[in-house]
């Protein structure tokens, strides 16, 4: 039970971390990473 809490609340911490991130400085880390896998296929 313990780590079942602790789990959804990192799992909650890390989403919330990624949405900022997303919308912050990595934006253009995503952006650059999504460009790469297009270019791929």
């Amino acid at each position: 039970n313990f780590w079942k809490g602790g789990g959804s609340r990192a799992a909650l911490k890390a989403v919330s971390l990624g949405k900022s991130l997303s919308t912050g400085n990595s934006k253009s880390f995503f952006v650059r990473k999504r460009s790469k896998k297009s270019n791929k296929t």
